[in-house]
């Protein structure tokens, strides 16, 4: 493949666009994230220092909390004050079982100050009710004298915290409510009118947007309610075939590669979609389309808790992650944020763990290989869709990242990049496996890591980047 790059930059790439996302679902925030302050595993105020740590690594921007379907159920009060006094509730979403919720808004803002990242809470619309959502915004940003902001004092934290994001509601087409498009709507205008703003920072409100390709929501939703918000929501799971036949995360066969490859990739076609009827109603682009859950959705590990969602990550979550990247780069006019499904332990997470044990996934590795581009300015991305080679090329502080994947099972490419490049690589690094389920577990847990890469060269100012099979690659270059 040969491009021509020329001194045009595009947009901005958001670094929200590399979020992530911790619901209470399986091992993700209790064993994953939060193990308590007397626990054996080393953390600083019950959080796990080996995950703090690696995420701060790879730069994550802002962490998505509590949910998901958990969120509609969620009500925050269940959540503060002593810990031996809170209220112990049921999962019903996820499993069915008991927490005790020493997790709760406090813990959150802890684990935030820890990772020096934003954050994005969602409100519960499909149970809860507006005052409580009022109420919760009062307690985590009020500075005066209020009801809820002596609450919080009471409970330990005199300064209010900044929320950045703020969602009303999640899923309401589904686990949250059920509802239709157009009752959805003005729900949203009647519960995001008490979202105040009691300091000096504005809250980025988001709206329910639709499941995958339903664009009626679509429409119907920005249609009544588009001055009202800053962001609409979009879901898009990756998938092998239907839901209700999820194939194995490991031991797959190779239609099994190409079928979720495919379901990644239908994620330009949402986000074209679903952009040119957000133009209808906001041609300026002033309304985010926020992509807050996506990934691949494989089956459970087997010998695990269905409701878990617990599943391995291989070469080929890393090529599913890469591609939405790049799928995102091109769309970021539009897309302002989104939050891959989730964190740890659950779905395509960046981290597993067992015990004290932590192992780095095929997809962390990519999100650390692609970290350059968040808040740089795209100049190409994605190629082309009748190729398995997929690219980003963006400048920031003089530096020009390209970032590729090879997604062919068998083939080397080869992208022959046209410019004004210097005569020096700074840093060239990649991933990539010799089998298509190759992974990394607690007795492996560096069957892939990041390595340097020679597959790019400078001849006479061009660059000539030859990648081998199942790979992804960044390499850098001073302007």
């Amino acid at each position: 493949m040969k491009i021509t790059l020329t001194k045009e930059k595009g947009p901005k790439i958001s670094k929200y666009i590399y979020g992530h996302f911790a619901e209470h679902l399986g091992r993700c925030i209790y064993e994953g994230i939060y193990v308590g302050e007397d626990s054996s595993i080393p953390n600083v105020n019950g959080m796990r220092t080996d995950v703090v740590e690696a995420l701060k690594n790879i730069r994550i921007p802002v962490l998505r909390w509590p949910g998901g379907c958990f969120a509609d159920e969620y009500h925050w009060k269940d959540g503060i004050g002593p810990k031996e006094n809170r209220k112990k509730i049921v999962n019903t979403n996820w499993g069915g079982v008991t927490e005790n919720n020493h997790f709760g808004t406090h813990e959150y803002f802890e684990l935030l100050r820890q990772l020096g990242c934003e954050a994005y809470i969602n409100g519960n619309v499909g149970s809860g009710t507006v005052q409580e959502m009022q109420e919760w915004i009062e307690y985590m940003t009020m500075d005066g004298e209020s009801p809820m902001a002596n609450l919080r004092r009471e409970n330990g934290h005199d300064d209010p915290w900044k929320v950045k994001f703020f969602g009303v509601g999640n899923e309401s087409w589904g686990c949250g409510g059920n509802m239709r498009p157009d009752y959805y709507a003005d729900v949203y205008r009647r519960y995001q009118t008490f979202v105040r703003q009691y300091g000096k920072d504005k809250i980025y409100k988001i709206a329910c947007g639709p499941n995958i390709d339903d664009y009626n929501w679509m429409d119907r939703v920005m249609s009544i309610a588009a001055p009202f918000m800053d962001g609409i929501s979009l879901h898009h799971y990756a998938l092998t075939g239907a839901w209700e036949d999820k194939g194995p995360a490991l031991g797959f066969e190779e239609s099994q590669w190409w079928s979720l490859l495919k379901s990644a990739k239908k994620m330009d076609e949402l986000i074209t979609k679903h952009s040119t009827i957000m133009d209808k109603y906001d041609p300026e682009k002033r309304v985010g389309l926020i992509v807050d859950e996506w990934g691949s959705w494989l089956a459970v590990e087997p010998g695990t808790n269905p409701g878990f969602l617990y599943q391995q990550n291989t070469i080929r979550d890393a090529m599913v992650a890469a591609l939405t990247l790049n799928i995102f780069h091109k769309h970021a006019d539009r897309v302002h944020m989104a939050n891959i499904a989730q964190t740890v332990n659950v779905l395509q997470a960046m981290i597993l763990t067992e015990g004290d044990k932590m192992v780095k996934t095929p997809s962390y590795h990519v999100f650390d290989l692609y970290k350059v581009h968040q808040d740089a300015d795209v100049v190409a991305s994605y190629g082309d869709e009748s190729d398995t080679l997929s690219y980003t090329i963006s400048k920031k502080d003089g530096m020009i990242s390209i970032s590729l994947c090879n997604y062919s099972l068998t083939d080397t490419q080869t992208l022959d990049v046209a410019g004004e490049f210097g005569d020096t690589i700074a840093e060239a690094r990649y991933i990539t496996a010799d089998k298509m389920d190759e992974h990394n577990d607690f007795e492996h847990p560096e069957n892939i890591t990041i390595k340097d890469f020679d597959g790019a060269k400078l001849v006479d100012g061009q660059l000539s980047i030859t990648i081998p099979p199942m790979s992804v690659a960044t390499i850098r270059i001073p302007e």
